[in-house]
């Protein structure tokens, strides 16, 4: 019998109460500046997806496919180590989220913290929300957008690493032939985003 079983043995917990226990401490965790970074999972039409933020705002969102174990170690090595599971943290964003892949808003408005993109690739992934809603633009034209007309090959890496895809829109970024090119989420996740939006 472990530490942990002694602690709840004769306790009879349901899956709710544990749950309710949980986010008492992650409230109560974080009340008390004890957590670098919160993090949650949340239901998307494509699988799930990681959403983490800091104080400054959220810092990641990660696809299924990339493996949510794997981020929140990179997280926990590039960010700080106090790593905590606080859904109610993120409940805005997540309805922003929500919202936004029900067609019911167009934009994810939220404090953002873009310390896991530096140099380049922050330049890059700031200008991202300037593609608005329904449009696109070929990695090319990004590239002259921000002042580097020969670097499309660098914005099309800057776009893959994008720590904050949905909210900043690095699926709006497409080939100048019009096809999809990459992405985190992969290509299937890419057209159906497109398309989300060009039916709306």
């Amino acid at each position: 019998m472990s530490a942990d079983d002694d602690l709840f043995a004769g306790l009879d917990l349901d899956p709710a109460d544990l749950a309710r226990l949980q986010d008492r401490l992650a409230d109560r965790a974080t009340s008390a500046d004890l957590v670098d970074v919160a993090w949650r999972e949340v239901d998307s039409p494509f699988g799930s997806l990681l959403v983490a933020a800091t104080r400054r705002g959220v810092v990641k969102i990660a696809f299924e496919r990339e493996g949510h174990d794997a981020v929140l170690v990179d997280l926990a090595t590039r960010v700080g180590s106090r790593v905590l599971r606080a859904p109610a943290r993120l409940d805005d964003v997540t309805r922003q989220l929500d919202d936004y892949l029900a067609g019911r808003r167009h934009t994810v408005e939220v404090p953002i913290d873009l310390r896991l993109a530096s140099g380049f690739r922050r330049e890059v992934v700031a200008a991202l929300s300037t593609i608005a809603w329904g449009h696109t633009s070929s990695y090319g034209e990004l590239a002259r957008a921000v002042g580097h007309p020969r670097a499309a090959r660098a914005v099309g890496t800057a776009c893959a690493q994008n720590p904050l895809p949905l909210v900043l829109p690095c699926h709006r970024v497409v080939r100048s032939d019009g096809t999809p090119g990459q992405y985190a989420g992969g290509v299937a996740v890419k057209r159906w985003l497109l398309a989300h939006e060009a039916a709306a």
